[in-house]
């Protein structure tokens, strides 16, 4: 077991072409944790990124704005105080169609992985 206390100061900017602001606290950016991974986001209007089924699990928790997922032919639109959990299997779709940012945390499990997102092209 690890018993590093680790006081995250400055996370891992992920770049990005579309604008979104993307802020990894703990996964494997910023150290190599494969079990889980933390994020806190910003997605401007407009934004939107292709379907993808992600072998890990998502949490999602809104913190300001709107955000639309479809999943699995499902539309959810997450207000602020909101959340929702897409298993590891289900093709999803996250975007923000609304006229203001919106911000949110992500928690995958395991850790999120360009190799085991497979996004859409």
């Amino acid at each position: 077991m690890n018993k590093e206390i680790k006081h995250q100061r400055s996370p891992f900017v992920v770049p990005t072409t579309d604008g979104k602001l993307i802020e990894e606290h703990f996964g494997l950016a910023t150290g190599g944790n494969n079990k889980l991974s933390i994020a806190h986001m910003v997605a401007p209007p407009g934004w939107g990124e292709p379907p993808q089924t992600p072998e890990f699990e998502e949490y999602t928790l809104v913190s300001k704005g709107r955000k639309k997922v479809e999943a699995d032919g499902q539309e959810f639109i997450l207000e602020a105080g909101q959340s929702i959990r897409i298993p590891g299997g289900t093709t999803v779709r996250y975007s923000n169609p609304f006229d203001e940012p919106c911000e949110y945390w992500s928690v995958c499990l395991p850790a999120f992985s360009p190799d085991t997102v497979h996004r859409e092209s």
